[in-house]
């Protein structure tokens, strides 16, 4: 799938063209370097590597468009206190030649998205995630933003069923909607806010060969608040004889695993009908945790 795929309604074509006349007018340093798509397509932001370090990332809709300066603004004091690589912003690009938004110009960070279903070292990967996790999570929370997925699950709720209806027919509706009801019978976090990635998927991680934790990347959805949505690694992306250790190494008690797989579920739920035409690969993930999520008695 190429970066020109549009994953969106009114999307704009965003393109290596499009990439050349921003660099050549904006940052005219960088405009003899070559730019080349990176696949798989992403679903909220166009990626293209600029010669062998850079990296330029563009939105493709509207409500990614904002989270382009909190990465600006968060990334470079975050980095220094954590254990792995995240994407260093060099740059920032101004709406111009047709296209609406602002972008960046990144550091390329190298590795290779996990396979899931045959990740070559699960636990150690669990380790490894829950570590930076952590370390997140120890970051001081003072006058950042909140997290965009730091909500109570009831924030969810209509989105949520809607999804399970327009899935009547290739899921378990009936269980899916059980779970749900139950999920939103847990308590809410009572703790103090930290810092949260929001948004760890297959997509958004980099593994070394050997299948240990290279990098963390897209920072979109990152803030303070309810760390529970920390937790849907466990099931968009580690087997289940993985989750026990990912589980230990973030403390994380029965309601805080329940409300963990049910940000997962209803994250899964509502991708599949939104991406089922335009994105396999996260459909197919999102399917890959509905399976999980109705296959699991962790809790």
């Amino acid at each position: 799938m190429c970066a020109a795929t549009r994953m969106h309604p009114d999307e704009p074509v965003v393109d290596a063209a499009l990439v050349r006349r921003l660099i050549s007018a904006q940052f005219p340093q960088w405009e003899r370097l070559p730019i080349t798509p990176v696949g798989p397509a992403g679903a909220d932001n166009a990626m293209f590597r600029l010669g062998p370090e850079l990296a330029v990332r563009l939105p493709r809709v509207e409500w990614a468009a904002g989270d382009v300066r909190r990465e600006h603004q968060w990334l470079p004091r975050l980095a220094p206190r954590l254990p792995l690589p995240v994407p260093a912003p060099l740059a920032l690009g101004r709406p111009a030649a047709g296209y609406p938004w602002e972008w960046s110009v990144l550091r390329w960070l190298d590795g290779v998205n996990p396979a899931v279903g045959v990740l070559a070292a699960p636990a150690g990967l669990a380790r490894d995630l829950a570590g930076f996790v952590n370390a997140l999570r120890a970051a001081d929370p003072a006058d950042a933003p909140a997290g965009r997925r730091s909500a109570p699950l009831a924030s969810r709720d209509g989105a949520t069923r809607a999804a399970i209806a327009q899935l009547t027919g290739s899921i378990d509706t009936a269980a899916a909607t059980a779970l749900w009801d139950k999920a939103l019978r847990l308590p809410d976090y009572a703790g103090p806010p930290v810092w949260t990635h929001g948004d760890l998927t297959p997509g958004n991680l980099l593994l070394t060969r050997t299948g240990r934790l290279a990098a963390v990347i897209d920072f979109a959805l990152m803030g303070v608040g309810d760390p529970t949505a920390d937790l849907i690694a466990a099931w968009n992306l580690l087997p289940a004889a993985a989750r026990p250790t990912y589980r230990a190494a973030l403390g994380a008690d029965d309601a805080m695993w329940a409300r963990g797989r049910a940000w997962a579920f209803s994250i899964a739920l509502v991708t599949i009908p939104y991406y089922r035409h335009t994105d396999q690969a996260l459909t197919a993930n999102a399917r890959h945790v509905v399976r999980e999520v109705l296959a699991d008695r962790s809790v």
